[in-house]
């Protein structure tokens, strides 16, 4: 396996790995580097490493000219990207543009974009070509991908992960949010993309472990030592205490390790 070295670029946090010159750069080094796309800038993150299927290779160390060029083009990508979004909005085409990227060439310019329906993209090659000559690229990105180029705040009030550190996105499910006994209300359980926050999935093996030997939310249960008999409302998993409701309506709490399920009465 080639060594590599791991680099960001500036569209969100994810690692890329590319073959290391024969002696690396130190972390932090700006450099250039050729990807599938065309040569980039990038930031180098990690040591030497070795990988499988490294995704480009390194070519130099970014120059006075490299960072220039790179600043440019930058500010030329974005007012094409408000370009197009006025563009779409006069149309009316239900279309998000996130966001543009020329590589350090000038060769290719990539835009980001979402869509429900279908993207009016020959309309929008045509008014990206009367700008420049780049060869044009179209990626369809999720929610999840744009919170991660956009760069968004979590309810954390910090960065979300998507657009800080999160390296790939996990399945989440309503399930998570169950188990940690939070609120099923959309405002509270979906992160700044619309979708389930991913950190509902960080401590959710933990709870598992501690609902294990609990009884289930919704049966019926007993407390052995004072007979009280109720229906499981609401289970504290770090507490380890359980929340009875009795059928005169009355909320006992008790500890889980004293409760007793009644079988046949789920």
């Amino acid at each position: 396996m080639p060594d590599c070295i791991g680099v960001k670029f500036d569209n969100g946090p994810k690692l890329h790995y590319v073959e290391a010159p024969p002696t690396p750069p130190e972390v932090g080094t700006r450099c250039v580097v050729t990807t599938r796309r065309g040569l980039e800038v990038a930031i180098v993150r990690t040591a030497l490493r070795s990988e499988g299927h490294p995704s480009g290779h390194y070519v130099r160390d970014a120059q006075h000219d490299d960072i220039d060029a790179y600043e440019r083009l930058k500010g030329r990508a974005e007012d094409l990207t408000w370009l197009l979004r006025a563009r779409s909005r006069q149309a009316g085409a239900d279309i998000k543009v996130v966001a543009s990227e020329f590589t350090l060439d000038e060769s290719v310019l990539v835009v980001s974009y979402t869509a429900e329906g279908q993207a009016p993209l020959r309309v929008m090659a045509q008014e990206v070509m009367r700008h420049t000559s780049a060869r044009l690229e179209f990626v369809n990105v999720g929610p999840r991908d744009q919170a991660r180029m956009l760069g968004t705040l979590g309810v954390c009030g910090t960065g979300s992960c998507s657009s800080t550190w999160l390296q790939s996105f996990s399945a989440v499910s309503i399930r998570m949010a169950r188990d940690q006994q939070l609120p099923l209300n959309p405002e509270k359980i979906t992160g700044p993309c619309g979708r389930l926050m991913c950190c509902l999935q960080y401590e959710h093996e933990m709870y598992r472990e501690l609902l294990k030997g609990m009884p289930k939310k919704g049966t019926k249960a007993c407390h052995e030592a004072s007979g009280i008999c109720g229906r499981v409302v609401k289970l504290n998993a770090l507490s380890q205490r359980v929340d009875l409701r009795t059928d005169e309506g009355s909320h006992h709490e008790f500890p889980a390790s004293e409760v007793r399920r009644l079988h046949g009465g789920g």
